[in-house]
């Protein structure tokens, strides 16, 4: 028996259908992700389920007694309640009575009495998500649960969500949860909605194939409407009335056609270069860094990020990763230990609240600042051009940046982040908000991209697909260092191995002494070979690390025995202190020739 139903219901906002006769039913027990693109309507269908808004047209039933709870996507952005006061109030609103709302912040771990303006964004999201359990639903609906959520805050929600005893339908564009947790897929694409009764990456192998019928008999039929159109043209001979129903049927293709709602375009993004940086981009040592009466954020911090590296930081919500890209963008001083950058470096930066964007300005002013045309790929493009490549058409553009979704807002900041050449990109939560197939053009394009990388992310098949290292915030100020991605360092955290990180592992250069003062001026025969040779040393050695460099950056790389990617995360990093090792012995027997 359905506890919801859904029959033939319409909405559209401005004469654009969201949902053309769209039905759905929900049975107990199950866990339903809702796929769609950003601006589809899956906010407005779960709001139509929630029946927090009635349908354009069409039929809603809901079983009777079923409860049915709806945690948002957007955060309110400020609340003078406290978190208690938050919840009590929705279980008010709909007659609940006494009911332990302290059983429901302590299963959430959240505090009563806490500012709900005061929390973070994940912590806000746990309110929230109370707010919602509070009612005890037999229908659980969550628009991107993990949205501002930490790594181990969407583990929790994965587990809990997998014990749920109720029906739940999530939207989400996290990839690992969604293989996690769905168990039937509902994708809402130009207004349809289409049912996949499998797990992700099923769905995935099935829709490539739908999608490819789908192109394949259009092309049938557009064929079809073409070669009536010449016969049309030709004027009707002969035999009427077989020919009237000829002309019958070619109206039948051609209404066919007008009503066809073709896919949207795809995002077409391209990351501007800057010149190469120096071999070393940035480097820490001893760093720590402390608010005042707070626990530290770093503690004796050390490391050196190189040309091409692309590094993750993983921590919970608050624990500092925004302050430590601060500390290592030099935007913030270090109270001890030293921050050195690299040579020509040119660094573009993904705000996470983009507070980049001017919310009264136009999409278009937000990138053009003024100009009519951008360089894109080494050649001038117009801006409305340019932006039509992520998706804003030219009405669209010209709409106020506060008109715009969380993930058009996204798109907006990497149009605008992407068309400044850069070679050092730090990208602070670029994932959020962002639908699937926007997402792994951005992976693409950032594994593709010849600078360097930082990133913050909470979403785990990102940060393994990109990603050739990894800072993780472990407590009490501790950063330390591990070679490729999430799953990289949970293998090595579940074997037991945090206390023996990839910084601490990796292998120290012999130090190399230099020639005394007693030595003869002259070169020996011995060292005039050395000389001769340590330039061909040091090509081979560059030649080397571009090698490892773009083994690093194929995804596949990561799905190697761990031992080798270790081992060749090590040698990544041996190889640019050799290099500096050569140069300062070319340049001693230099000087002594």
């Amino acid at each position: 028996m359905a506890l919801l139903t859904l029959q033939n219901v319409d909405l559209a906002y401005g004469g654009r259908p969201l949902l053309d006769g769209v039905s759905l039913r929900i049975r107990r027990g199950e866990r339903i992700g809702l796929l769609g693109r950003n601006g589809e309507g899956k906010s407005s269908l779960l709001h139509i389920l929630a029946g927090d808004r009635p349908p354009d047209g069409g039929e809603v039933w809901l079983a009777s007694g079923v409860r049915v709870a709806l945690l948002e996507q957007q955060t309110p952005a400020s609340e003078d309640r406290r978190v208690g006061e938050l919840i009590r109030e929705r279980l008010t609103e709909h007659g609940g009575g006494d009911h332990p709302v302290e059983r429901v912040c302590s299963l959430l771990n959240l505090d009563l009495e806490a500012p709900f303006g005061g929390l973070s964004g994940g912590q806000k999201r746990r309110a929230l998500l109370g707010r919602a359990l509070v009612r005890e639903p037999d229908i659980l609906l969550l628009d991107e649960p993990t949205n501002h959520l930490d790594i181990d805050s969407i583990a929790w929600l994965e587990a809990y969500l997998a014990r749920f005893a109720g029906s739940l339908l999530f939207v989400s564009h996290d990839r690992a949860f969604l293989r996690r947790l769905a168990t039937r897929i509902l994708e809402l694409d130009r207004g349809r909605l289409s049912s996949w009764s499998c797990g992700y990456d099923t769905y995935l192998e099935r829709k490539e194939a739908h999608l490819a019928a789908e192109e394949k008999e259009w092309s049938r039929l557009d064929k079809k409407l073409a070669q009536e159109e010449d016969w049309i043209r030709q004027g009707i001979k002969a035999r009427r009335t077989r020919n009237e129903g000829r002309v019958r049927a070619l109206q039948r293709l051609r209404t066919e056609r007008s009503a066809r709602r073709t896919r949207p375009g795809e995002v077409r993004m391209s990351i501007q270069s800057a010149d190469r940086s120096g071999t070393q981009v940035i480097a820490a040592k001893a760093v720590s860094f402390a608010y005042p009466e707070q626990s530290p954020v770093l503690r004796d911090f050390s490391t050196t990020i190189r040309r091409g590296d692309k590094i993750g930081i993983i921590g919970p919500n608050g624990c500092g990763k925004t302050t430590l890209l601060r500390l290592l963008l030099g935007r913030s001083p270090p109270q001890s230990g030293t921050v050195k950058h690299g040579t020509t470096l040119e660094i573009s930066y993904f705000d996470q609240h983009r507070h980049q964007l001017d919310d009264e300005r136009s999409v278009l002013d937000n990138v053009a600042d003024g100009r009519e045309s951008v360089v894109v790929d080494g050649g001038r493009k117009h801006i409305l051009g340019y932006l039509q490549d992520f998706l804003f058409t030219p009405d669209r553009a010209r709409q106020p940046v506060s008109s715009l979704s969380g993930g058009e807002r996204n798109r907006l900041l990497l149009a605008r982040l992407f068309v400044r050449p850069s070679n050092v990109l730090v990208l602070d939560e670029p994932t959020n908000d962002l639908d699937a197939e926007t997402l792994e053009l951005l992976e693409a394009r950032l594994v593709d991209y010849p600078g360097t990388v930082l990133v913050v992310s909470h979403d785990r098949e990102f940060l393994d697909n990109l990603c050739t290292g990894t800072l993780v915030f472990e407590g009490e100020g501790l950063v330390r260092e591990y070679a490729g991605g999430y799953s990289d360092w949970q293998q090595v955290r579940e074997r037991g191995a945090s206390s023996t990180p990839a910084s601490a592992a990796k292998p120290k250069p012999e130090a190399r002494a230099t020639p005394s003062a007693s030595r003869p001026k002259k070169l020996s025969n011995r060292e005039r070979e050395e000389w001769e040779a340590l330039p061909g040393r040091i090509e081979a050695l560059e030649a080397e690390m571009e090698q490892l460099h773009q083994a690093m950056a194929d995804p596949a790389h990561f799905r190697r025995d761990p031992g080798d990617i270790q081992e060749a995360a090590d040698r990544a990093r041996a190889i640019p202190e050799e290099i500096e090792a050569a140069f300062e012995r070319w340049a001693v027997l230099e000087e002594r020739a």
